[in-house]
């Protein structure tokens, strides 16, 4: 047969006999051998669910067990489901795999080597569970209005809806074209993410899109949130925020310049009560180091990281599972900057840092 299509295809080259005689004498191996082909080996993963306690689990994944078999539930919509031919990763490891490198925020090719997969394998299964649990955004980060006595409990300060402010989430530089604009005033390259947190330590909002040379304010004023707090969606309820954020009905800032004691009291409250959402930054970092190391990852994938781990925080609130320790050292914690107030936030540099951002990831 090989020998017709040769002849038909007046294709003499010493190549084509060359391909020719291989053929011939892997026929001839193959018939000499009675037995049947042998199958490839398949790679036999490990059963952590089985085989670690609740403890190691919990400190490998971040996760305990009853957190992960729901949080699998949810996400397996939207989770590509391969076959098993070529040794195909499961969705319950592809799932691990992600919350381990979350757990290290190291390279790629530590968490792969950990499941079994190539760098490039292990660099997809993180950006499809990613975004397979950002999903669950709507679900498990939520603005309500149910903590104002728990507020009032910490420093005695009325209707408070939230703690907010800004913290910057390490990255490489994007591309050259617009990659100093990711430069933040400590000379790192940075997303400049904003979240609001409520008196137990959840997130309800999280904003994860503005280069970390963006000022605090320009993300509040050009955020749905500050649209839904000027349209009267939380009532006479106050956010609280700190000296880089403008004063307004619904959002109250320090006092620069106390003098009475009346002044000196509410900063004092306000500052205390303000003081959830640097633990929220802290308790989020701690449990998973991937956001406060450098994330060495596209925008997009970065982006679906930190809603991500926002989600999975929450989660970890909602289960009440204790802080765990990161097990790798990370950098010392940013401390904002007070004297950097909202005058340096002009209506040009708004204008045109909304304009770039949005042209660059709408490209």
């Amino acid at each position: 047969m090989a020998l017709q299509l040769i002849s038909s295809s007046d294709s003499d080259s010493d190549s084509d006999l060359e391909v020719l005689g291989l053929l011939s004498d892997s026929e001839s191996d193959d018939s000499n051998n009675n037995g049947p082909r042998p199958r490839p080996r398949r790679i036999k993963r490990i059963n952590f669910m089985h085989n670690l306690n609740d403890t190691d689990f919990t400190f490998r994944f971040r996760l305990n067990k009853p957190a992960v078999e729901l949080l699998l539930t949810e996400i397996m919509p939207f989770v590509r489901v391969t076959s098993m031919r070529n040794n195909g990763v499961p969705p319950l490891h592809q799932l691990l795999l992600t919350l381990r490198f979350y757990a290290l925020g190291t390279m790629l090719i530590s968490v792969a080597d950990f499941i079994g997969v190539s760098k490039s394998s292990a660099g997809r299964i993180v950006r499809d569970i990613s975004v397979a649990i950002a999903r669950l955004y709507d679900k498990y980060v939520v603005m309500h209005q149910q903590g104002a006595d728990k507020f009032y409990s910490i420093a005695q300060f009325p209707r408070v809806l939230g703690a907010i402010d800004c913290t910057h989430i390490r990255i490489q530089s994007p591309c050259l074209t617009i990659g100093e604009e990711f430069r933040n005033r400590k000379n790192y390259f940075s997303l400049n993410v904003q979240a609001v947190c409520d008196a137990d330590l959840r997130l309800m909002n999280v904003v994860a899109r503005w280069p970390g040379s963006t000022h605090d304010a320009t993300i509040f004023n050009n955020s749905v949130l500050r649209a839904q707090c000027d349209s009267g969606a939380f009532g006479n309820r106050w956010l609280l925020g700190d000296s880089a954020y403008p004063n307004r009905n619904y959002l109250l800032t320090p006092i620069l310049s106390p003098v009475s004691d009346h002044e000196q009291r509410y900063n004092y409250a306000q500052i205390k009560t303000r003081n959830t959402i640097e633990r929220t930054f802290g308790v989020w970092k701690r449990r998973f180091p991937v956001i406060a190391l450098t994330l060495r990852l596209s925008l997009r994938t970065v982006q679906a990281v930190i809603i991500a781990t926002a989600v999975l925080h929450n989660i970890c609130r909602s289960y009440n599972l204790a802080e765990v320790s990161p097990e790798v050292e990370l950098p010392p914690t940013d401390i904002a900057d007070i004297n950097e107030g909202p005058q340096n936030a002009g209506l040009h540099d708004i204008r045109q840092r909304t304009d770039l951002v949005n042209n660059y990831f709408r490209n």
